[in-house]
């Protein structure tokens, strides 16, 4: 059931145990406590922001042992943080989980070390061999197995890129690993691949919880360059020497492996049932469904991947979300926040005479073409920064609305859309935004931070402390109800950028060459 409860605690009403939850992001680390409901610990956090490597050619990337050093800097800080709010902090302490990006990628040796840097979802110097990838292959076989495409964002056009561009190096990589994987393997000596890690790499069977034997033939990826997969209540614990000094409470508790960041979110949001859509908007978006269920028919134009072996989490991505609009105030020199939505809000809806495609950094849902690029068309001599703000952040709207089209037919009467994240929920125009285009009620979550928050909760699922996801309450704030006029001009919108579309993305990367 979902509930309105508080999002947080102090460290003296806490329910015990409590779970250190970690939450790697594109452009931050957290560490941050939880109780066994769910409620962030008042104090007990610690951040840190970096910036991963753009080049010219569309690479983003960033060295995996500068993660490592970040991770556990935020661990030593919240630690530091904890001891001085609970006395006896080792007692009430019940576990580690976390979250990570899915998609991204490194090669180690034999040693478990890093012979690459960690190459990020969001590079797309593998777009061609994806597209290689989708004529060898072919498309609807990748998907229908995997819940994945061939795109630049997965593992397999990202290793066939390496092996053609430097094939030395490629051959010299002992196993592809994800960051939560590399980052268990210096603290433990071991590591595996979690279930939920795995469902995003594009090599994952998501239907039967397994390496797909037939894709990687199909790739020539034998399953020894790879972790085992996790049995679903594994954990680690047992740090290795110098960590077991560093972080003495930590060092004998169970540590259970990293997760998706986006099945943390929808756990933390309280979307872990059928008729709760998520949406998250931070640097780039996503919205997903997330359900009990052994096996699903995988719909054309989704994603499916796993939140663990029980639930599975179904739905689109966007590349580009907040970002759009911190594009918009850096480029177009904007005022401050309050100013911008004063200005947002007295325009009326699609009353600008744009129409945007913002794809700034390709488009992943619902066509996954790598090589889509932003425009915009319709602008005048009376064009204002602030119409071009209003019409980016409802052409994002859009992009979510088109993944709803094909989500929907998997949904039940009455669903709702959670919100969660700072790049929408900081602008209650543009969440109402999201209800006026989709057309369902929007609620805004009220948890600090859903994807940490989510990560506790899957952990303390793992552990045995909580019987399933869904026990700790949602954290619910305020419901903004669609306009059905608004509803109304949006869909002519909408039906703008499709022929947009059509015109520059659908016909294929040598239309925008």
């Amino acid at each position: 059931m979902m509930a309105r409860a508080m999002p947080h605690a102090s460290p003296q009403n806490a329910e015990r145990p409590l779970v250190l939850a970690l939450d790697l992001g594109t452009s931050s680390a957290r560490a941050v406590l939880y109780d066994r409901q769910g409620r962030l610990l008042e104090g007990a956090e610690s951040r840190f922001e970096y910036v991963m490597t753009a080049t010219p050619d569309g690479g983003v990337e960033i060295e995996a042992d500068r993660l490592l050093e970040i991770l556990s800097l935020v661990i030593d800080e919240l630690l530091e943080r904890a001891r001085a709010l609970i006395p006896d902090l080792a007692s009430a302490l019940g576990g580690v989980g976390g979250c990570t990006f899915w998609h991204s990628v490194l090669g180690v040796d034999d040693l478990g070390r890093a012979l690459t840097p960690l190459y990020n979802w969001n590079d797309t110097r593998s777009a061609p061999d994806a597209t290689l990838l989708d004529e060898k292959l072919g498309r609807d076989w990748l998907h229908s197995r995997t819940g994945c495409v061939p795109h630049a964002s997965y593992y397999p056009a990202k290793i066939a890129w390496l092996r053609r561009t430097r094939p030395n190096l490629a051959s010299a990589v002992n196993r592809w690993v994800s960051i939560g994987e590399y980052f268990y393997e210096r603290l433990f000596g071991r590591t595996t691949c979690g279930i939920s890690m795995a469902s995003g790499t594009g090599l994952f069977n998501p239907n039967t919880c397994t390496w797909d034997e037939e894709v990687l033939a199909a790739l020539e990826i034998g399953p020894e360059r790879l972790s085992p997969i996790a049995e679903p209540r594994e954990t680690f614990s047992g740090l290795n020497r110098d960590y077991a000094a560093r972080w003495p409470e930590l060092a004998h508790l169970p540590w259970h492996p990293l997760i998706g960041d986006g099945a943390a979110s929808n756990t933390g949001s309280g979307c872990v049932m059928r008729d709760a859509i998520a949406i998250n908007v931070g640097t780039s978006g996503a919205m997903r469904v997330c359900w009990k269920a052994n096996a699903v028919r995988i719909p054309r134009g989704l994603w499916c991947y796993r939140t663990d072996d029980e639930y599975l989490v179904m739905g689109g991505a966007l590349s580009n979300g907040g970002d759009v609009f911190a594009w918009c105030r850096k480029t177009l020199r904007l005022d401050a926040d309050e100013v911008e939505e004063e200005d947002l809000a007295r325009l009326a809806p699609d009353g600008h005479g744009l129409t945007i495609l913002p794809f700034f950094s390709g488009e992943r849902s619902t066509g996954w073409a790598d090589y889509a690029r932003a425009a915009v068309v319709g602008m005048n001599l009376g064009t204002q920064p602030v119409d071009i703000l209003r019409a980016s952040l409802e052409a994002v709207a859009y992009r979510f609305a088109a993944i709803y089209d094909r989500l929907r037919e998997e949904l039940p009467a009455g669903a709702r859309i959670i919100a969660s994240g700072g790049g929408i929920l900081r602008s209650r125009v543009w969440t109402q935004m999201m209800a006026d285009v989709i057309g369902l009620p929007v609620i805004a979550s009220t948890a600090p931070e859903a994807s940490s928050r989510g990560a506790a909760i899957v952990a303390l699922k793992a552990f045995g402390i909580i019987p399933d996801l869904d026990s700790p309450p949602a954290l619910l704030g305020e419901e903004f109800e669609p306009d059905p006029d608004a509803h109304k001009r949006y869909r002519r919108g909408r039906a703008r950028q499709q022929r947009l579309y059509e015109l520059l993305v659908a016909p294929g990367p040598e239309v925008l060459s």
